[in-house]
């Protein structure tokens, strides 16, 4: 196996995912990038998210904002799961306190059919973000992402966000085949975005599978994961570290390791130390703070970041990260104060 290139290649989140001795616990947030910060706020005014996305020049900025406020070990790509939809052609619009909307969810295996291919050429904006970020980056290592198959689809069958996903099961089972073809699509479409990404100099990526929790074990074994697993064949990059998170996947953790991640993200639900145990020893961990947490006092942040840490040593390499995004209340600086003790506890 290569090992992934440039002067991020030996960072403490690259070494981490790998299971490799580091100088401290590395720790980035999911959604670090955004809305709790006022610098992201000012910016984006006036550009909507889908827009922002795709202008290379806001992409970087975005990113790099926590970066240089909260001392983060690695940045990660602000972009959206439904982008690669979107670039596609799919009629999508993010409303704010609501989600991605489709404007003509699938409804029929004709719809399945008819969903337009991401074409790797109308990625150009993307490899132009990423190639600024790394340059500005430096040592420091950019997460790409992608949104997951079955996230993905449930988007397109719900038409927006949902809680009980009953219409994207119902379709899974009621229509396997067609079923199949749209996750077989879905898996290129981020494999794609993934892997432009990548070339253009991403030192690790995460596929995000938010919506997974809503399966079983048995369904998700037979209906999804071979998808998820085709993104990470798809990249084709053995060397990249490659990151698999979903919500409420406390029961799927051995399948999610399974895909072909190196690091298997946890979210709040399960103890660090449980997860290990569940994975097993060849995968390293992320996670697991509440999110909730970081609105409550500095003595109650201050203890449950401990535990985490103390959690997390029971994994072959743990990334210290919050189990789902970083809430729009959040204070910046308690994310701040987060980055400087966890390095205080970790640092060898």
């Amino acid at each position: 196996m290569g090992t992934a290139a440039g002067p991020a290649a030996d960072s403490d989140l690259v070494r981490a995912t790998r299971g490799l001795p580091v100088s401290r616990t590395p720790v980035w947030f999911m959604r670090q990038a955004g809305r709790s910060l006022p610098e992201y706020r000012a910016l984006r005014e006036g550009t909507a998210m889908l827009q922002a996305c795709q202008d290379p020049d806001l992409v970087t900025e975005i990113t790099m904002q926590p970066v240089r406020r909260h001392g983060v070990d690695a940045a990660i790509l602000f972009s959206d799961i439904v982008l690669p939809l979107v670039v596609a052609g799919v009629d999508i619009e993010i409303k704010p306190g609501v989600g991605p909307v489709i404007a003509s969810p699938l409804r029929t295996v004709a719809d399945v059919d008819a969903l337009p291919a991401l074409e790797p050429d109308r990625l150009e904006f993307l490899a132009t973000a990423v190639q600024r970020l790394v340059a500005e980056l430096g040592a420091t290592p950019l997460i790409g992402f992608a949104g997951a198959p079955f996230t993905l689809a449930t988007y397109l069958i719900e038409g927006g966000p949902s809680k009980e996903h009953a219409r994207t099961k119902a379709f899974m089972y009621a229509e396997p085949a067609a079923w199949q073809r749209l996750l077989e699509r879905l898996a290129v479409s981020a494999a794609t975005f993934l892997r432009v990404q990548v070339d253009a100099g991403a030192s690790a990526v995460q596929l995000f599978d938010s919506w997974a929790g809503v399966l079983s074990a048995a369904d998700y074994a037979g209906r999804v994961l071979p998808h998820s697993r085709a993104v990470f064949d798809g990249l084709a990059r053995p060397e990249v570290p490659k990151v698999h998170f979903g919500v409420g996947t406390g029961e799927l953790l051995p399948l999610i390791g399974d895909a072909g991640a190196d690091v298997v993200g946890v979210d709040w639900r399960v103890p660090l130390d449980e997860a290990a145990r569940r994975v097993g020893p060849g995968y390293s961990l992320q996670g697991n703070l509440d999110p909730a947490v970081l609105l409550a006092d500095r003595e109650t942040v201050d203890r449950e970041v401990r535990r985490i840490v103390e959690q997390g040593r029971a994994a072959r390499g743990h990334v210290f990260n919050l189990g789902h995004g970083v809430l729009p209340d959040t204070d910046p600086g308690v994310l701040t104060h987060v980055v400087e003790l966890v390095h205080e506890l970790t640092a060898r």
